[in-house]
């Protein structure tokens, strides 16, 4: 393996070259986050050579800071940094059609084909074998757990479904999941399934290993490789599965609230808790508070039940004056359907640790109450009964109750014990589907509605 490193912030006759290719390509990717705004230039924080451009096939890794104007009112933006593997052939072959970037017409490239790298299992296995060899190639590191063997050979193959990342399958053996929009710092991603390895806790893939980089001081978690659970079903699949032939999911839900309740209570153990007193509740409060008045401006469907809505926040306020306090710890962030799998023996397992991607990193990785985590879930089976003709109700509300029942045998305490925290936070979460469905997928908008009446209602009911 060759390298070439880059200053970070220089331009060079590389990028220069790539350029135009990648304002047109870049946008069109479900991973970039700048939908709608024009890119109108990059950085080059970092790039490095993994194989040499003058055989059959060339392979540059890429750290690119994409310039956009900032969303109107927003606050000046100094430009998403994002991982790219770039491939070069002088021609793609046919079964590589779908990754074509762009024809190079100058620069070091001129007259070569450039592509996205990870279609290509021959690339895709460069990065295993480095991960393997605990390679080190200009900045990037690439390390692994010296416990855990990585055998050669494995044929890599892209994943399609994934949204905000991409992820290659080595065999039925590994998966890595390489992260496209990155930041500087810890990456909860992998920091957390390190933490539950250490515990011993069997709901998360072990991490085996990591690609992190070394630029101007700082460093950045780029892709962390873990075990495949072969024969695994996802969470939502599975569950749409069950809806369509009729089927009932109470005991998977049951089994998926004591998988998160595992999780919960090991992070606990591993990582620092903190106690939620007066101003951390307060503080908690207004930011729900300021998230439901920024949806009904953008939202105007949720005006009628705005005040129901404040009516659950101004409860958890309450009892915030009465001094009641809660304990904070770390948790997945994301927590839905989506975000688990069961092994074909039954067990459950959870992923992608990484935390809402649109939240800042620190924000992420700061403690929360689980309960944030438990009524992503719940709303995740609201979602799932909703998905159907007719919709199921009853379905979701089975599941719900399943899910509480099943985390309280593993947690000693039940979520709907705490009737205010969770529908505050249940709260939250709805009023953020609605601006998200309303933005992105108008159809499903009726699905967050329908639960933001019924939470306004549930608010203004138990009003004292």
């Amino acid at each position: 393996m060759a390298e070439t490193v880059t200053s970070s912030g220089t331009t060079t006759p590389l990028l220069a070259s790539l350029d135009p290719l990648l304002r047109e390509w870049l946008p069109r990717q479900r991973w970039f986050a700048g939908k709608g705004r024009p890119v109108t230039g990059f950085t080059l924080v970092a790039a490095t050579e993994l194989l040499p451009p003058d055989g059959r096939l060339g392979l540059y890794h890429l750290l690119l800071r994409v310039h956009q104007p900032s969303a109107l009112g927003a606050e000046p933006h100094p430009g998403d940094c994002y991982q790219l593997l770039i491939g070069v052939r002088e021609a793609l072959p046919p079964r590589l059609a779908s990754a074509l970037i762009g024809h190079v017409e100058d620069g070091p490239l001129a007259g070569r084909t450039v592509y996205e790298a990870l279609y290509d299992p021959r690339p895709a296995e460069v990065l295993l074998e480095a991960l393997r060899t605990r390679a080190r190639i200009g900045g990037l590191r690439f390390e692994r757990d010296p416990r855990q063997e990585i055998r050669t050979g494995l044929v890599a193959r892209l994943m399609t479904a994934e949204q905000s990342n991409s992820s290659v399958v080595y065999g039925d053996t590994f998966i890595l999941k390489l992260l496209r929009r990155v930041v500087p710092g810890v990456n909860p991603d992998l920091e957390i399934p390190l933490a539950l390895a250490r515990e011993g806790c069997p709901r998360v893939p072990a991490p085996t290993a990591w690609l992190h980089a070394e630029v101007d001081a700082e460093s950045y978690v780029l892709a962390v490789l873990q075990p495949f659970v072969s024969g695994a079903s996802d969470g939502w699949e599975l569950a749409l599965r069950e809806l369509a032939k009729g089927e009932d999911f109470a005991a998977e839900a049951r089994a998926l609230g004591r998988a998160t309740a595992e999780v919960h209570t090991t992070l606990a153990r591993a990582l620092p808790t903190v106690t939620l007193g007066h101003a951390q509740l307060q503080s908690l409060v207004e930011g729900m508070t300021e998230r439901l008045e920024a949806a009904v401006q953008a939202v105007p469907a949720l005006r009628p039940y705005e005040s129901g809505l404040r009516s659950a926040y101004r409860a958890l306020a309450g009892l915030a004056d009465e001094r009641r306090t809660w304990t904070a710890q770390r948790i997945h962030g994301d927590l839905h359907l989506g975000q688990c799998l069961r092994s074909a023996s039954g067990d459950w397992s959870l992923i992608d640790f990484e935390g809402e991607p649109a939240r800042p990193a620190a924000e992420r990785r700061m403690p929360q109450p689980p309960v944030r985590d438990i009524a992503g879930m719940l709303r995740s089976f609201d979602y799932a009964a909703h998905s159907v003709s007719p919709p199921a109700p009853d379905w979701a509300r089975v599941c719900r109750a399943a899910y509480c029942s099943g985390y309280a045998e593993v947690a000693g305490r039940d979520p709907r014990t705490d009737p205010v925290l969770l529908g505050a936070f249940e709260t939250d979460k709805a009023v953020y589907e609605v601006v998200y469905e309303a933005r992105h997928r108008p159809d499903w908008l009726p699905v967050p509605l329908s639960a933001i009446r019924r939470l306004a209602a549930s608010a203004q009911e138990a009003r004292p």
